[in-house]
């Protein structure tokens, strides 16, 4: 899988469709994916995520704001990450406990609490399937997800770039096996 879409960029300033909507056609699914299987966002919603948080990266790179092209594909992600989360604490605003200890679950919630669960399930199978080093690095990030690539880096005794390609091939890894899982 490419890591490296900084002919996006490109495109999208010289304005040539063609390659940017070839290139997007590749990189909008694996946001979504990353929305639901890491997330757990639902398939609306990921699209709607991935689809603001590349509207706004648009933005920046027709502006000129972007700097190193190189990396616009883990821009993207947090990107469309941010949005998720900007999104999620949007939806949640008015959530109290109180209002919780008063609600009974509903049929259709049971439901998405099972399936959610699966998820989950199929994750930690997947999670399982890797390596012991490459499953210790990616629970550390996700236990630790406000941390910088730096402060990975000094953790695992790697460089910036070097954890943000293994990190990348660990997420890919866990994309194909999840849907290889749900799938059966």
């Amino acid at each position: 899988m490419r890591v490296d879409y900084s002919e996006l960029v490109v495109a999208l300033q010289t304005g040539d469709d063609s390659t940017a909507n070839d290139l997007l056609d590749e990189v909008m699914p694996r946001l979504v994916e990353y929305l639901q299987v890491v997330m757990k966002a639902d398939e609306n919603v990921a699209n709607e995520c991935a689809q603001q948080a590349f509207t706004d990266v648009y933005e920046r790179v027709r502006r000129g704001k972007i700097k190193n092209k190189k990396y616009i594909f883990s821009y993207l992600l947090t990107a469309t990450r941010n949005e998720f989360l900007r999104y999620s604490k949007f939806q949640h605003r008015f959530d109290t406990d109180s209002e919780e200890a008063y609600e009974q679950v509903e049929p259709a919630e049971q439901v998405q609490a099972l399936i959610d669960k699966e998820r989950m399930s199929i994750l930690e199978d997947c999670l399982y399937e890797l390596d012991r080093d490459s499953r210790a690095f990616i629970r550390y990030i996700m236990d630790n997800p406000d941390m910088t690539s730096k402060e990975y880096g000094k953790h695992f005794k790697l460089t910036e770039a070097n954890v943000r390609t293994k990190k990348s091939r660990i997420v890919s890894m866990l994309h194909l096996c999840y849907k290889r899982k749900s799938s059966q």
